[in-house]
């Protein structure tokens, strides 16, 4: 075919308006990139692509192909791309125009770069998961149209794995959509530089090994993490929050970790302890460990001028800037900056501080609340960013804010840490971010919604995720119906890969005590003495699991694994486990099917092909059936694979 020029491994096609560069990018992977500008360039973002054979047939006059492992590419001479595994077309490009004409749409801007948008025709019966998590309720994405932007509550990881049998990476941190409507299928962006994406063909494990080895590997989860992680809205004091692991401690509670929430330092942008409600950090941590309790301390990436370290950030070009208005873009006790993470002088500068005053003294992790990061009003073209325009690449945010701390491990000797974060990117499970889904309201809708949600983040290659246990805002721990969602969420939590109670309970502390006001108890005995008991039995429960869990978390580094998977991860050939949103798989061996909704207490489990035991009395269950199962308030509903050990944990 003309216009094609075959350099190694590479296609390159020259049409009126577009350059073309076709590349294998990993096993079974085919990298797509499009530049309207006609000048090619080499621009990674976080993906790592994989140096890979290909086999390319230039034979014809009217297309030219390339063939990787199991997918194929085929391009023809108006410019069209369809991609196809073991000779079986899984996605094809949709014209624009008459006569199958207009593939690929961009628009110039008039700041240089220019909104683009790639359209595929919509394929009967297929069905999508992935991009993130979203409180939007559904597992299949397919019929829905999503925001591609980061806010609280909201992380957009721009990856989709079909039902076809083919995973879907589109590689641009820009602010966009994503169309996944009956009609067609569209990712469009405002503001860039080409169009770039890769398609990796296969089964769901298969896959998602490819997305793994392009994105990027996560640690093996430490010990410490895997246990029960305590919080609440918010310690106020050095004593209070160290009284709260005494109780644990003395009432021979397993308790891993417990967290120190925001405002407990001076100034934001200051990043220490208020040395008045905080005297002696060293002496806590010390304390802590003799309990065998690590400490995680909240910082925001807000500053203002009354912090420290403000002015020397501000003229070291270490904040973000605007093009319009000042530079502040968060209010919250006074207008706030945003420190730049995507500077690497910003990365070094600040984790010397977070080094200095927290981990120097005792402190074990980090908690990068804020990380979107949060902006108001959302206005990500009036955003300067070292990197570039927030419009062009703000969705690489928190990937840096994540590297930021990872680095920082790294240089003191920890290659394997655990930063809990409230936002993520394509690549993020390599820097050890532990995702949770941001500030959701305290309801059975959302615990129902944030199940479906887990599902589908942990299908991106963020292996590690979770929720606050009992949701973030408007529980009340006196109200029965609220110890009801409390205790339904807590039991999901010891199936998440990591299970940490928080949230902003009702029974505020007056806000003349504090510069910040703080939420009601969220201890386990904040539920009254009978739930005191199956709470503490589940956290109990947990630490059993500890070991099947630390297996699987070795599983999600070597191979992307999720540890909380959707029903057709692990039985794809079964139509009826890409149905299921409210069941999923624990690790390789236990199925677990939350209760979700108020009042209930039977659930409707399918079981796919073997042999079953339910965990409650160990009752052989045939695979292939839907069964109702009855979970008092005290029970939950479990099965584990026969044969399996771990059905001894229960």
């Amino acid at each position: 075919m003309k216009n094609v020029i075959i350099e190694g491994n590479k296609i390159l096609f020259n049409r009126a308006g577009e350059l073309v560069r076709l590349t294998p990018c990993g096993e079974n992977a085919i990298r797509f990139e499009g530049f309207p500008d006609g000048r090619e360039f080499t621009e990674n973002f976080t993906l790592m692509p994989i140096e890979t054979e290909a086999v390319i047939d230039n034979s014809s006059d009217y297309f030219v192909t390339m063939t990787v492992g199991r997918a194929m590419v085929k391009l023809e001479r108006r410019g069209k791309v369809t991609f196809y595994k073991d000779d079986e077309m899984v996605i094809e490009e949709m014209p624009e125009m008459a006569f199958e004409d207009g593939y690929r749409h961009y628009d110039c801007n008039a700041s240089g770069l220019w909104a683009a948008r790639e359209t595929f025709k919509a394929q009967k019966g297929e069905h999508f998961y992935g991009l993130g998590h979203e409180n939007s309720n559904m597992l299949d994405l397919k019929g829905c149209s999503f925001d591609l932007r980061n806010v609280n509550a909201k992380c957009t990881i721009p990856y989709v794995y079909s039902s076809r049998g083919y995973g879907f990476i589109w590689n641009n941190p820009a602010v966009g959509n994503v169309e996944l409507s009956a009609n067609r299928t569209r990712w469009s962006v405002g503001a860039t530089r080409k169009i770039d994406y890769v398609v990796i063909v296969g089964d769901p494990k298969s896959v998602t090994e490819t997305l793994t080895d392009l994105t990027g590997h996560a640690p093996v989860m430490p010990h410490w993490a895997t246990g029960f992680w305590q919080s609440r809205l918010r310690y106020e004091t050095q004593e209070q929050l160290l009284e709260v692991a005494r109780r644990y401690k003395e009432d021979n509670i397993p308790l891993s970790v417990i967290i120190c929430d925001y405002f407990h330092w001076t100034e934001q942008g200051d990043y220490k302890f208020d040395p008045q409600y905080w005297p002696n950090p060293k002496e806590m941590t010390d304390e802590l460990h003799s309990m065998g309790t690590k400490l995680v301390v909240s910082t925001w990436p807000t500053i203002n001028e009354n912090s420290e370290n403000y002015w020397y950030m501000r003229d070291n070009n270490m904040l973000m800037r605007t093009t319009r208005g000042s530079d502040r873009v968060f209010s919250f006790y006074g207008w706030q900056a945003e420190i730049d993470v995507t500077n690497p002088a910003t990365r070094k500068y600040v984790f010397s501080k977070l080094k200095e005053n927290y981990l120097d003294n005792g402190v074990d992790s980090l908690w990068f609340d804020e990380a979107e990061p949060e902006i108001h009003p959302e206005q990500f073209d009036n955003l300067i960013m070292y990197l570039g325009r927030g419009d062009e690449v703000a969705m690489l945010y928190p990937y840096y804010y994540s590297k930021m701390a990872f680095d920082g491990f790294n240089e003191m000797g920890i290659s394997n840490p655990v930063t809990l974060t409230r936002c993520a990117y394509l690549g993020s499970q390599k820097f050890g971010s532990l995702v949770w889904s941001g500030d959701i309201p305290s309801t059975f809708e959302c615990l129902q919604s944030q199940v479906k949600a887990g599902l589908n983040m942990s299908l991106c290659g963020i292996v590690w995720w979770n929720t606050d246990i009992g949701g973030f805002w408007g529980g009340d721990p006196e109200k029965e119906e609220y110890k009801e969602l409390f205790i339904r969420w807590f039991q999901y939590g010891v199936f998440s890969p990591v299970m940490r109670a928080h949230g902003h309970r009702e029974k505020h502390t007056p806000r003349s005590k504090l510069k910040e006001a703080s939420g009601g108890g969220n201890e386990i005995w904040s539920y009254g003495e009978e739930n005191y008991e199956t709470l503490k039995n589940l956290i109990l429960l947990r630490e059993r699991l500890r070991p099947y869990i630390e297996k699987q978390m070795e599983i999600a580094s070597e191979k992307g694994y999720p540890i909380m998977r959707a029903m057709f991860f692990d039985y794809p050939d079964d139509e009826i486990c890409y149905t299921l949103g409210e069941q999923y798989m624990f690790g390789e061996d236990i199925l677990f099917a939350p209760i979700v909704n108020q009042g209930q207490t039977v659930k409707s489990v399918y079981l796919p092909e073997g042999d079953w035991i339910l965990t409650k009395n160990k009752q052989e269950y045939k695979g292939g059936k839907t069964y109702e199962i009855e979970a008092k308030i005290d029970e939950f509903v479990a099965f584990v694979k026969k044969g399996k050990s771990v059905i001894d944990c229960f």
